[in-house]
C-alpha cells in the first residue's frame, strides 16, 4: 500500500475494535484501495488478501530463485505459498497435507510433488538423506507434527517460515535447529504486499483460479459457510451480492 499505515477491517487487535467489511456498503480511505482492470471477477480479486499474506512471507524469507521449497499444509495459505514460490522461481516445490483433495489443488498451482502424510507417514524420510534437501520450509498448518516431521528434511542453514498458527504452544527439536543452524521466521499479515497482490491478480501474471471452489448467492450464505468448512470439497468459497 502507499499509505503509512494499513487499517485491517474486522480486526480485534486495536481498541476500539475495527468493524468488518461484511456489509452492503463500505466507505474506506482511497489509500486503502488499489485500481485493477474492470474485467477481473470479484472471486479472483477476493484472493488479494490471502495472497498478500503469502507475499509478505516471501519477503520475510528472501529470494527463492533456484531454491528447493517444502510447504506443509495446503489449505488456502499453503496452496497460495505453492503458487507464489513457483512465481518467484523455486527450483522444486514439494507440498504435504493429510488429505488428497487440497493436494490436488496444490498440484494445479505448481507443486512438483505432493505427499499425503496421513496415507504415507514416512514419505518425507527420503528427503532427510545426507544433510537434508530443502532450503526453505513454509509451515502453513500450525501443527507440531508437521514442523517436527519437516525439520530433518531441511538443509543446514535453511529457513523455516512459520505461517500456520497453532491452537497452543508447540515444542520443537531445539538441538537439531542449533546443529543445522536453521533460522525460524514468523510472518503475520502484510502491508505493502497488498498493492503487489492486486497487480499480480489484476494483470493475470499469477493464475489463482484453481483455488476457487464455488460462488454462492448471498441468499445461500448458510450453505456457503457449511461448504467452506469442508476441507475435502472446498478451498475458497465466494459469496456474491447481486
Amino acid at each position: 500500500m502507499h499509505c503509512e499505515h494499513m487499517r485491517f477491517y474486522g480486526s480485534a487487535m486495536p481498541f476500539p475494535h475495527v468493524q468488518g467489511a461484511f456489509r452492503e456498503l463500505l466507505v474506506c480511505d482511497a489509500a486503502q484501495c488499489e485500481a485493477v482492470p474492470g474485467d477481473i471477477p470479484y472471486e479472483e480479486l477476493a484472493l488479494c488478501e490471502p495472497l498478500s499474506v503469502v507475499l509478505h512471507a516471501m519477503n520475510r524469507v528472501g529470494p527463492l530463485l533456484g531454491r528447493r521449497v517444502l510447504v506443509t499444509g495446503t489449505g488456502p495459505i499453503g496452496a497460495l505459498a505453492v503458487a507464489a514460490a513457483r512465481h518467484y522461481g523455486a527450483r522444486e516445490i514439494v507440498a504435504t497435507d493429510v488429505m488428497p483433495e487440497p493436494l490436488a489443488v496444490a498440484t494445479r498451482l505448481g507443486a512438483d510433488r505432493t505427499i499425503d502424510v496421513a496415507a504415507d507417514p514416512g514419505a518425507l524420510a527420503g528427503y532427510a538423506a545426507g544433510k537434508g534437501t530443502f532450503d526453505v520450509l513454509f509451515e502453513c498448518s500450525g501443527n507440531e507434527a508437521a514442523l517436527r516431521g519437516a525439520i530433518p528434511a531441511m538443509r543446514p542453514r535453511g529457513k523455516i517460515l512459520q505461517l500456520g498458527i497453532a491452537g497452543g504452544e508447540v515444542s520443537v527439536p531445539l538441538n537439531v535447529i542449533v546443529a543445522k543452524e536453521l533460522a525460524i521466521l514468523g510472518s503475520f499479515r502484510f502491508h505493502a504486499e497488498f498493492a503487489l497482490a492486486a497487480e499480480l491478480i489484476g494483470s493475470r501474471r499469477i493464475d489463482l483460479k484453481p483455488l476457487l471452489t464455488r460462488t454462492y448467492p448471498v441468499e445461500e450464505a448458510l450453505a456457503a459457510f457449511e461448504a467452506a468448512g469442508d476441507r475435502r470439497h472446498a478451498m475458497k468459497v465466494h459469496l456474491a451480492f447481486a
